[in-house]
């Protein structure tokens, strides 16, 4: 079978189809091609993983400025060629779409070609672009069930959850600790700004960093995000934090092995995309979640509140974000064993592992290789 693969931006977009890519390949499909862009994280990623890559050009719609939109309509339409000069020579049998401006182009040259298209919703509140292709594609796969109802009417759908990699679930505290480098006697926070970074959170930050310096009970591991990194250290000089002398605090700009930090964790504290809380509730780790406000259509915070109705986090909104705040709620978490571990089960209760397994079984129905019924509805 030769899958095409294609979403891109932030690692929102990029992780879950690398996960796909990795349960297609553990049954024997190697026939694969990433298609992004060529500024997008996925040009960093992808080839990291050891996917073939192929580039498209494509922009951000914007609801702003005509010219804006204008610019973007122009970048599709180019996106559009490439696109269609691509699938005439990897002739995929299906093609999937996970997110961001980079699909448009290539799963609309799909779906008009007569390719088999599907696409993942990551979010409670489905991005613009999953939106407009809706009506396009064969299917339109679900991380929420909720968000089945927000896409325009007609739209098929099928609830999966989404597709998180295997050594989120499979590796040991043991082994990720070692690998780490971190103490195994000691409880692990786990503070990650996103793909991107988050200045808010990571300012806020500084007051557990703050409370437990040299501790020998408790470690942190902090992701500030690449576009932070260098200011969140000089504020910690300042602070008179000094993560090197400390001995229990370690501070990065960027992990490429976050699964192995989730899996030393006792509490995170993050933003609240789709895909990195995928890779929480699957672990099934406490969290402290941060909503990030400005993202499209707010839904972050929808997407903190289903866990938060499962008793499966705290929330923090933005608006009410302090440092003495947050370091209250993970104190609390971290002091409270019993309270952080029955959080911990019910965020493993919403985990869904077998969300790649279920997602191929889509994508063998609608490229017509079974005749089983995979829930498309």
């Amino acid at each position: 079978m030769r899958v095409l693969l294609t979403g891109g931006g932030t690692g929102g977009h990029i992780y879950p189809a690398l996960a796909l890519a990795e349960e297609l390949r553990a049954r024997g499909v190697e026939d694969l091609l990433y298609v992004g862009t060529a500024e997008g994280m996925e040009a960093r990623l992808v080839p990291a993983a050891g996917l073939p890559f192929a580039v498209v050009t494509a922009r951000k719609f914007s609801r702003g400025r005509k010219r804006d939109l204008l610019t973007a309509a122009g970048g599709v339409a180019a996106g559009f060629g490439q696109a269609f000069r691509l699938l005439r020579r990897f002739r995929p049998q299906v093609v999937v779409g996970t997110g961001g401006y980079v699909c448009a182009p290539v799963v609309l040259a799909a779906s008009l070609s007569g390719i088999p298209t599907v696409l993942h919703e990551q979010n409670a509140v489905p991005g613009l672009t999953n939106r407009l292709l809706a009506s396009f594609v064969s299917v339109v796969c679900t991380t929420f069930d909720e968000s089945a109802r927000r896409f325009p009417p007609g739209t098929q759908t099928c609830h999966t959850g989404l597709p998180v990699r295997r050594e989120v679930w499979q590796l040991t505290r043991e082994e990720a600790v070692t690998r780490l480098g971190l103490d195994p006697l000691k409880k692990t926070v786990l503070a990650v700004g996103g793909s991107l970074g988050a200045r808010r959170l990571n300012e806020a930050m500084l007051a557990v960093h703050r409370y437990w310096q040299g501790s020998r009970e408790v470690q942190i591991l902090h992701v500030t995000g690449e576009a932070d990194h260098a200011d969140f250290l000089r504020r910690l000089k300042e602070a008179g934090i000094y993560p090197a002398k400390s001995g229990n605090i370690t501070v990065v700009s960027y992990l490429h092995h976050l699964p192995q930090a989730l899996a030393a964790s006792d509490l995170v504290v993050a933003r609240a995309g789709a895909s990195f809380l995928a890779e929480v509730t699957a672990r099934g780790v406490a969290a402290v979640l941060v909503p990030y406000p400005f993202a499209a259509e707010n839904h972050q915070e929808y997407n903190a509140r289903a866990l938060l109705r499962a008793g499966a986090c705290e929330m923090i909104l933005e608006r009410d974000l302090t440092p003495q705040g947050l370091l209250e709620k993970v104190r609390a978490l971290v002091m409270d064993d019993r309270k952080r571990e029955d959080m911990a089960a019910r965020s493993r209760a919403l985990g869904r592992p077998e969300a790649g397994q279920r997602i191929l079984e889509v994508l063998w129905e609608v490229a017509g290789n079974t005749g089983f019924d995979a829930g498309i509805r």
